[in-house]
């Protein structure tokens, strides 16, 4: 294929280094001359290189080569050291006050043994030699920096910035590779909510949970009670250690049995290391297995092995070492809810209001239900269900699988003449996310009014229009300066969100994410690590045999007496493993080898990170920060670049970020490509420079998304290789995401000679999309959007959209003529194929992709209906897909009996629709004959205006539905505030008789 020889431009060349500018330029640009720091050249023993101004001096940094102006301007030898009171330079800027140049990051360590498969992200972040307390990444903010000046002075008329907190007035984002990145739309997962890497964690939700440590439960799933092996100790520099080992076997699709091994290491540090490692990649052993010994002298080399015993046979250690893992998954979450009015804005003003106003009571009515505490028996959050003394009503709620049960001020006892009101405070005060609620005119809320060392995340939630039917709310964020952001990112301006049940979700998955989040702050990191260290210690003391480590017998195996072993498999066996496979990266976004390309600004830095690779998704992970800076599955992989020692992966919409690697030339990027074979379905990309004829055009026509849709004969395009199907990914060094549609079609205009990154088709000469791609486009029809379909008045003809044209295209075809190979409802065929079977390139995944409820109408009115073998070359549409003739399907239909392979959810949508509005073309569905009034379509112009018809009363019959339940859910709110209404006004009637009656049997008994 033409591709580039070399040399500047070429996509497998090294970056350029960085233009350097004039010395006086430089200087002119500062925006203040630093002191100046005095040196000498007296002779003194060698020291390390000058570090720049800011850096930390105690961090251990491995030595870079010097950039090619170090070199220049270095004119010190190593052996010429400065003063003692001085440090040595090695860049004549520094003479100046400038900055020293930054150096290129290193790349990170990567655990042995080389081929341990990790089974979620705390695995990959797993550290043998912890930093002491304090000064772990769990100490540090997980987004990456720590509060800034900005950060902290940042003030709205919600909420006004306090030392020691983080402000987030809206817009802030999600935290990528490249910085501030917009939050991902489903399926896509957030950053922070990726765990297990092993097994598919699919997006269920508008909101994720984050922050949540959902390995924790692979004891619970792999080992508990199974046969496994559990051994304690004291290591010297470790400390008290736990290690469960567990072998497995597998039946290989040659029929012989695949072995390998389970391993979980807990520590004192909160990270465990959770994986597999394949017996094809540990050295050859009995048939039987490798010794507990030689197992972990490969996978956990710095463990001690003589400070080991196997555990005892009691029940109590499985189930200590549940509650270990475990301790960091809770279902059952509490919230306190301050109510702020008019004018108040002081803890004491929050805390002493005593009855809750119509504002602050809607808002609850929206968040949760209003409950009896006495004889309640759910989560109850410390709160007296036998006696009120905390009150006699509560707000719960239930969201996701958690249990909330809100401590709201205003149902919490009120102690007259009291201004603290410490038996309110005595809850609210030890939540850790507390929502404060303002009514229209209340002032800014600042969290350093708030007295408690528990309280780390604040949600404040203004209310605006309240009690009418336009009520909406604005929301604002403060949270403590070593807790990492969390999710789901606030709009621009904190809102405005309707009050609504999509409010409701938004609102509790903040508080849900940000009290787990809070578990990564000093305070409860020093806690839950001391909890953990106490644990292990009894179950390194109390719990263990006398049975050493070279003692242990054998992983038994009974099953292995009379099964033979399967031959060891050839080179690259390892890079099957499920789980992730690591390799150290520095990482940055965009296409930084682009032709002619230079990365520059924010997306020019690269970022140390451990690249995961396991069966289901790709993720990068920043070892100082603890956190996923990219994540993507693996299934939305399109296509990749590489040279020698780097990698550009294309993903989603086309979007790129750039690997560089280290190590021997050409290692780390095979076996990086030999995985991505092996789990995704991309390939690798075709680099062709395209001249223009004589006439100054390219010879091919793309759209707008950068599909090639026609190359023309005997062209220059053609001879390079360019095909129909084809898809650009780039465009003279630039991705295609990145430059809007008219930007792409001015490069190709002028561009003297185009260079473009292409993807081919697949085999069957389909273009190539990303599972995202097929997702947003099956949600992304005018009839699921609700805008009505463009209609010309005065002219017979129907105006389509181009994606209604390719899917009405597939039932108004000719039974003979099969659908073009870049036609969407193939496309969309290949889309539900891959929700069924598995893709012929990867034989990891297990788990079938799962649809959405929210199935567009025009898949349900054009797809699915089996096919009927007939002799009539054309027949109408049927309502229920069930005995009306189909011949026209069979032959454009590469997979017929898809057709009815969708979810419940979409076939019982669509048969409601047709039970309620019978489609005029396909009679009843008890098979009525047409109406004569109706005449059947005859030409396809005639048909298409048929179908668009048909359409329009579906859209409308759904508007209607959902209009109506809207007023539904309305009616019954408002019967359950009039039931509340009539309840208290009965209660007081009582109250006025009883009082009425007893003042008037007073003079009767007088007279008596």
């Amino acid at each position: 294929m033409p591709m580039w020889a070399g040399g500047v431009g070429s996509p497998r060349q090294g970056m350029a280094p960085a233009s350097t500018d004039d010395l006086f330029a430089r200087k002119l640009r500062q925006p203040a001359r630093p002191p100046l720091t005095p040196h000498t050249f007296d002779p003194r023993p060698v020291r390390g290189p000058l570090l720049r101004s800011g850096s930390d001096a105690g961090e251990a940094r491995p030595p870079t080569p010097a950039s090619p102006r170090a070199r220049a301007h270095s004119h010190e030898e190593a052996s010429r050291p400065a003063a003692t009171s001085t440090r040595l330079f090695t860049d004549p800027l520094a003479l100046l006050g400038l900055p020293a140049e930054e150096p290129e990051p290193a790349f990170p360590p990567v655990l042995e043994p080389r081929w341990f498969a990790h089974y979620d992200v705390q695995s990959l972040l797993f550290d043998w030699a912890p930093r002491s307390q304090g000064t772990g990444s769990h100490s540090e903010a997980s987004s990456g920096t720590l509060a800034s000046a900005e950060d902290q002075a940042a003030s709205s008329d919600l909420l006004h910035g306090a030392p020691g907190f983080v402000c987030e007035l809206g817009g802030e984002g999600e935290l990528g590779l490249g910085g501030p990145a917009s939050p991902p739309v489903p399926p896509a997962l957030p950053n922070a909510a990726v765990s297990i890497l092993e097994e598919p964690q699919n997006r269920t939700s508008a909101y994720s949970l984050e922050h949540a440590d959902l390995g924790a439960g692979y004891y619970r799933k792999y080992f508990y009670g199974k046969e496994h092996q559990n051994f304690f100790g004291m290591d010297e520099s470790l400390g008290p250690v736990a290690v469960s080992l567990r072998r497995e076997e597998k039946e290989g699709s040659g029929g012989g049995t695949l072995h390998s091994y389970r391993v979980i290491v807990r520590t004192t540090q909160l990270r465990t290391l959770r994986g597999t490692i394949s017996e094809d990649a540990l050295p050859p052993g009995p048939p039987r297995g490798l010794s507990p010994r030689k197992l972990l002298e490969h996978v956990a080399p710095q463990l001690s092995p003589s400070c080991l015993r196997l555990g005892s046979a009691s029940p109590k250690v499985p189930r200590t070492l549940l509650t270990l893992d475990e301790q960091v998954l809770s279902f059952q979450r509490k919230v306190g809810i301050l109510y702020c009015r008019a004018g108040q804005g002081s803890e004491e003003e929050m805390y002493n209001n005593q009855e809750a106003g119509p504002a602050f009571m809607q808002f609850l009515t929206l968040l949760g239900d209003v409950v009896r505490l006495k004889g309640f028996e759910s989560y109850r959050a410390q709160l007296d269900t036998k006696t009120d003394s905390t009150g006699t009503h509560s707000l719960y709620t239930t969201y996701q699988d958690h249990e909330i049960m809100f401590h709201v001020s205003t149902m919490l006892p009120y102690t007259p003449n009291n201004q603290q009101q410490l038996l309110r405070k005595r809850h609210i005060g030890n939540d850790i996310v507390t929502i404060v609620f303002q009514e229209p005119g209340s002032k800014p809320f600042c969290p350093a009014t708030i007295r408690s060392r528990f309280q780390h995340v604040f949600l404040v939630v203004r209310a605006h229009a309240p009690c009418t039917l336009h009520t909406s709310y604005r929301v604002a964020v403060s949270r403590t300066q070593d807790t990492p952001a969390f999710g789901p990112a606030l709009p621009a301006g904190g809102g405005p969100f309707a009050a609504n049940a999509d409010f409701r979700a938004f609102l509790l998955a903040k508080a849900l994410n940000g009290e787990q989040a809070a578990g990564h702050a000093r305070q409860f990191h020093a806690m839950a690590t001391r909890t953990r260290q106490q644990y292990l210690q009894d179950l390194a003391t109390n719990e263990v045999t006398t049975t050493s480590l070279d003692s242990a017998s054998r992983f038994g195996l009974p099953s292995l007496g009379g099964r033979r072993r399967a031959a060891p498999r050839g080179p690259g066996a390892e890079l099957q493993a499920a789980g992730s496979l690591v390799w150290g990266v520095r990482a940055a976004s965009g296409a930084r080898v682009a032709a002619g390309a230079q990365a520059s600004g924010p997306e020019g830095a690269e970022v140390p990170c451990l690249l995961g690779i396991s069966a289901e998704a790709l993720v990068l992970v920043a070892p100082r920060d603890g956190r996923v800076v990219f994540n993507c599955a693996c299934r939305d992989v399109l296509a990749w670049t590489f040279s020698e020692q780097q990698l550009d992966l294309y993903h989603g919409r086309g979007e790129a970020i750039t690997l560089r690697f280290d190590g021997s030339p050409g290692q780390a990027v095979g076996e990086v490509v030999a995985r991505l074979q092996l789990v995704s379905r991309g390939c690798e990309t075709r680099e062709l420079a395209l001249p223009r004829d004589g006439q100054g055009r390219l010879g091919f026509e793309v759209d707008a998304e950068g599909f090639v849709t026609h190359v023309e004969r005997f062209t220059f395009a053609e001879t390079a290789g360019l095909r129909p199907g084809a898809r650009l990914l780039r465009v003279c060094g630039q991705t295609l995401p990145s430059l809007r549609p008219e930007a792409a079609a001015q490069l190709l205009r002028s561009a003297p000679k185009v260079c473009v990154t292409v993807l081919p088709p697949d085999e069957s000469g389909r273009p190539r999309r990303s599972f995202s791609e097929l997702y947003m486009l099956s949600l992304q029809e005018p009839s699921r959007r609700g805008a009505p379909e463009p209609v010309q008045d005065e002219v017979q003809g129907v105006t389509l959209l181009p994606t209604t044209k390719q899917l009405l295209h597939l039932c108004l075809q000719d039974g003979g003529s099969p659908p073009a190979p870049g036609d969407l409802a193939e496309e969309r065929t290949e889309f539900l194929h891959s929700q069924n079977s598995l893709s012929p390139r990867s034989s990891l995944s297990d788990e079938a992709p799962v649809l959405p409820n929210t199935t567009p109408d025009l898949l349900l009115a054009t797809t699915a209906k089996p096919s009927v073998p007939s002799a009539d070359s054309e027949a109408p549409l049927t309502q229920d897909g069930t005995g009306s003739p189909s011949g026209s399907e069979d032959k454009g239909n590469p997979a017929p009996e898809l057709r009815a392979s969708f979810l419940p959810r979409t076939l019982s949508l669509r048969n409601s629709i047709s039970r309620r509005q019978p489609i005029p073309e396909s009679g009843d569905p008890k098979g009525t004959p047409k109406s004569d009034a109706e005449p059947e379509p005859g030409n396809l112009s005639e048909k298409v205006s048929h179908l668009e018809s048909m359409l329009r009363k579906l859209q409308e019959d759904l508007q209607k539905e959902k209009a109506d339940r809207a007023a539904l859910e309305e009616e019954v709110r408002n019967l359950r505030h009039n039931n509340r209404r009539l309840q208290a006004e009965s209660e007081s009637a009582a109250a006025r008789l009883l009082l009425a009656s007893k003042q008037l049997g007073s003079p009767t008994a007088h007279l008596a």
